[in-house]
């Protein structure tokens, strides 16, 4: 398990480290220049050069990179915007919370119900709880997020003023409030996931009960509660891996959920980092969904290897 760990955290860091790089260059190959979007077409050529030279764009994009990545290293300081001239730990500080906060919710509440739903389906295979939960599970992946949230917000926002119909109230203000706030943005969030990882847990769950020495415990007396145990710790493992990666598509779909209930996080801060030209915060941003997301696939890998320890013997 160790050595899993060990080869594990080194590749994570390895690709953040060549995911990092490749979004450095491509930041700074774009052909606006910062200069000219801070400073306007009216400046001279003098005056891009003066902007250049003060913030060290005139240096070589691999110096350029190098000392970014050392104050980011052992700082933890990602700057100020080039073009905004905000300091971008603070923005993320600001917005990265809530993102966070309504993303973990979601995924939590939806792999809950997924396992449930998928290992009640499975046990129970052609009955009507199959029957409900396969529907659940067409309904999710097939109604868009985006439709079903201005559906749940002229519903029970607008007509029966249940939830709050956007934005989020802080939690020091009114931690009620604050929960009825996150209701709606969650749920919109989590019905597709919930939908993929139900119908993975009932099919891979199916094809362990299946196998021969499932049948050998169930013919050897072995308690059905026991030989349930033992196939759902071989049957998560596809679904681990499918949660680690969807945990760090979540922040994809929340661009639009948090434009739809005005929710100031931090992919809303993406987009109007994008509308703003606003590269380096498009970078920072980008950056931080890319550790967000490693570092999921990467708990998800250690989970799997506990769950199964071939996996962490094959490593």
């Amino acid at each position: 398990m160790l050595s899993l760990a060990l080869r594990r955290t080194a590749f994570s860091l390895f690709s953040l480290l060549i995911v990092s790089l490749v979004l450095f260059v491509l930041t700074r190959s774009i052909p606006d220049s910062p200069a000219r979007i801070v400073l306007g077409d009216q400046a001279t050529d003098q005056q891009i050069v003066q902007f250049d030279r003060d913030h060290g764009l005139d240096r070589p994009i691999l110096v350029q990179y190098v000392n970014w990545l050392r104050r980011l290293t052992l700082r933890a300081d990602l700057g100020n915007s080039f073009t905004t001239g905000r300091d971008m730990n603070q923005q993320i500080a600001d917005t990265l919370p809530v993102t966070m906060e309504i993303v973990a919710i979601a995924f939590v509440a939806a792999t809950l119900l997924s396992v449930m739903l998928g290992t009640l389906s499975a046990l129970y295979r052609d009955s009507p709880i199959d029957y409900l939960a396969r529907l659940i599970a067409v309904l999710g992946v097939s109604v868009p997020g985006f439709w079903l949230a201005l559906v749940l917000i002229l519903f029970f926002a607008v007509d029966r003023d249940w939830f709050p119909p956007g934005g989020v109230v802080p939690f020091s203000e009114d931690p009620a409030q604050h929960l009825l706030s996150i209701v709606l943005p969650c749920l919109c969030l989590g019905s597709f996931y919930l939908a993929v990882l139900t119908r993975m847990t009932r099919s891979s769950l199916l094809e362990v009960l299946g196998l021969d020495y499932m049948r050998t415990a169930r013919a050897s007396g072995l308690h059905p509660a026991r030989v349930l145990t033992y196939a759902l710790r071989n049957a998560l493992v596809p679904v681990v891996t499918i949660g680690g990666v969807s945990f760090g598509h979540m922040f994809g779909w929340a661009l639009i959920i948090e434009q739809i209930f005005n929710i100031d996080g931090m992919s809303r801060a993406l987009l109007t980092a994008i509308q703003q030209r606003d590269y380096s915060m498009v970078q920072a941003v980008v950056m931080m969904f890319t550790l967000v997301f490693v570092g999921a696939n990467l708990i998800a890998d250690l989970i799997n290897g506990w769950l199964n320890p071939r996996l962490a013997a094959a490593a």
